[in-house]
């Protein structure tokens, strides 16, 4: 048996240090509020406001800068600002929607980059070892939680040495689930 920190990756952006500027001025840098579970990963004190067709909705940017824009949410907060999504892996952006970005300095208009991220499980090498999974493995993982346990099909694994241990799910399976804070889940292979 095989278990994994379970953690609620809510609504997030990242940005390219182009971006960044953009928002919120030449030079601007991102500042940490709180180190995230993943190393070198930090919600930075930084927000920007996400604008889709149908409304709008303030969200954090995740820290550091990264090569390329994308805007991570849920599918009912997609729903909400109008836009439609694909479920994806992180990076994987091309032929996704695209919205608007706005910041206290600026605003950005992205042509793509908006995903509903695809359930995954940070491993290292040693770990996925451990466990009996290799990168890009399809697994289910268990929730056990009070009136809503379930199970989490379609979750990918994702091996690199600079990863820390951890499953992230989005706030509409956390929901689901009847998650609160940060639980433990099974591996079913």
């Amino acid at each position: 048996m095989s278990k994994i920190m379970v953690e609620t990756s809510a609504r997030h952006v990242h940005v390219t240090q182009e971006t960044l500027e953009a928002l919120f001025g030449k030079g601007a840098e991102l500042t940490v509020k709180k180190m995230l579970s993943q190393p070198g990963q930090f919600a930075s004190e930084q927000k920007v406001t996400i604008v889709g067709p149908k409304g709008e909705m303030a969200a954090s940017i995740l820290g550091p800068c990264r090569k390329d824009n994308q805007v991570e949410l849920s599918l009912t907060e997609a729903r909400k600002l109008g836009l439609t999504p694909p479920v994806r892996e992180s990076g994987d952006t091309a032929g996704t929607p695209g919205c608007k970005l706005v910041g206290p300095a600026g605003e950005v208009e992205l042509e793509c980059g908006v995903i509903a991220a695809k359930r995954h499980i940070h491993l290292t090498p040693e770990t996925a070892a451990e466990i009996g999974v290799q990168d890009k493995q399809i697994v289910s993982v268990k929730v056990d939680t009070d009136g809503r346990s379930l199970i989490f099909g379609d979750v990918i694994i994702r091996v690199s040495s600079s990863y820390a241990p951890a499953m992230h799910i989005d706030t509409d399976e956390c929901n689901a689930a009847g998650i609160s804070g940060t639980v433990e889940g099974e591996i079913i292979l």
